[in-house]
């Protein structure tokens, strides 16, 4: 049985039937990896014999009817930004040491691990994940599977292109300004940024309040599993969450039937793609046609990339400054001028961000006392060329230049799913975004849910 395709849900049926075997599954994501990844270049770490090793335990659990978890024994990968006890965690860049010890798991990792996840291995990202698409001179171009000419997005494209390509169920990715969004709209997958501090993290990300991790899978119903895992506490992380008081794999099938959701085409501000535009607008119609109340409307604010950028330049800035000597000829020479620019301003002008980013939250804050939720595209444009920061051609500086809709709601730290949508003409995934309340991760999910049926994603 070649379940490459599978969904984790699915794989774990099987594995409750003795249809399939934890063992089977993670033999397949292997062959899948052995056969496709020297095209995309999703992983920069695969450890075979450990990932059978933790399948064939997983195996003995299913057979003794013992599972220690709903994801027992699913194929899964982790972005290099996290840390994993006996793999190196270069985050894409040259200048770290991988000979040092690497003897701490994150919270990421560690809840993958207790609850039975078989870790294939660690999936790509630019130096940093400072930018929108995924590659690196450590590592290379990281591709997109439906077109390998064009890019997977990023910063987590390694862990969105391994989960579009059947090289595993399930991956983590993080998402400081898009990151987990952008590269499931052009790869076609689910990916969730849930609210701040639903997942913890450790060590604390220098980009401190934007930051997030996510769940990234093939349909809405892993992604409601996978958050389950992840959010359980870690002392660690002193912003994190209280442990959710149901789980989300049940919040999935919430009737959201006569919800009012506000659809914003543009926030706007944005110039978006035709075909693009199209596509969303034709999903939308469809959430209508199934009971979700459409109103058309913009949520009322203007681009606030000027804060973004002083939040984001100057997080990359104190990361780069803990570097050894020499390591600014080392990085990326684009993440560079970010950390240039990042030494241009003061604590009084990083404070000043930070209080347009609160007020950015409590206008949404407002917003949602009128609308359930909001829904956008998910990325203005479909996946361009790979090995470009941006689009070629286009005249534009920068990739935040290309990403409006996403890295607002890192600001307001809210949570926003990318849910496949269509395709373009050329055969390229279009994401639709779902944005909820701040805690109201369930909400968002279930919605997702709503699109996933009336819009079936092959």
């Amino acid at each position: 049985m070649n379940d490459t395709k599978l969904t984790a849900s699915e794989l774990v049926a099987a594995y409750a039937t003795g249809e399939l075997s934890p063992v089977e599954a993670t033999q397949n994501a292997l062959r899948a990896i052995e056969e496709r990844d020297g095209e995309i270049n999703a992983y920069c770490l695969v450890d075979a014999d450990k990932a059978l090793e933790q399948a064939k335990a997983s195996e003995i659990r299913w057979r003794d009817g013992n599972p220690i978890g709903w994801l027992d024994g699913v194929p899964a990968s982790i972005k290099d930004m996290f840390l994993t006890q006996g793999w190196p965690t270069l985050r894409g860049s040259r200048c770290i040491d991988p000979g040092q010890q690497w003897d701490v798991d994150s919270p990421v990792t560690a809840r993958l691990r207790e609850n039975g996840l078989v870790l294939l291995g660690k999936t790509t990202t630019p130096e940093l994940a400072w930018k929108g698409v995924t590659d690196n001179t450590l590592t290379g171009i990281t591709r997109n599977p439906h077109d390998p000419s064009t890019t997977a997005g990023g910063s987590s494209g390694g862990s969105a292109a391994a989960v579009a390509a059947g090289m595993g169920e399930l991956s983590v990715g993080t998402d400081g300004g898009g990151s987990i969004r952008i590269p499931a709209s052009f790869c076609g997958i689910v990916g969730l940024k849930p609210t701040h501090g639903r997942i913890p993290l450790f060590p604390a990300s220098p980009f401190g309040p934007l930051s997030h991790a996510g769940p990234m899978a093939r349909s809405v119903d892993d992604t409601a599993l996978l958050l389950d895992v992840l959010s359980m506490p870690d002392y660690r992380d002193p912003a994190a969450l209280a442990p959710p008081v149901s789980t989300f794999r049940e919040a999935v099938r919430r009737d959201v039937r006569g919800l009012i959701a506000a659809y914003s085409p543009t926030l706007g501000f944005v110039d978006v793609d035709p075909e693009v535009a199209e596509i969303v607008k034709s999903a939308v119609q469809s959430l209508g046609n199934a009971g979700l109340h459409i109103e058309e409307t913009d949520p009322g604010f203007t681009d606030p990339k000027p804060a973004f950028d002083i939040l984001w330049s100057t997080g990359a800035a104190k990361w780069l400054d803990t570097f050894p000597a020499g390591s600014a000829e080392r990085v990326d020479p684009g993440l560079r001028k970010v950390w240039e620019f990042g030494k241009t301003f003061s604590a009084s002008d990083y404070l000043g961000a930070n209080a347009e980013r609160a007020a950015l939250g409590i206008l949404m804050g407002e917003f949602h006392t009128r609308y359930d939720v909001l829904i956008t595209p998910t990325v203005p444009i479909p996946a361009f060329e790979a090995g470009h920061e941006v689009p070629p051609g286009s005249g534009i500086s920068g990739w935040p230049d290309w990403t409006p809709f996403t890295y607002p709601f890192n600001m307001t730290q809210q949570p926003a799913i990318s849910v496949p949508a269509g395709r373009t003409s050329s055969g390229l995934p279009v994401g639709l975004q779902i944005v909820g309340p701040r805690h109201s991760d369930d909400l968002v999910l279930a919605v997702a849910k709503l699109l996933e049926e009336v819009r079936p994603w092959p």
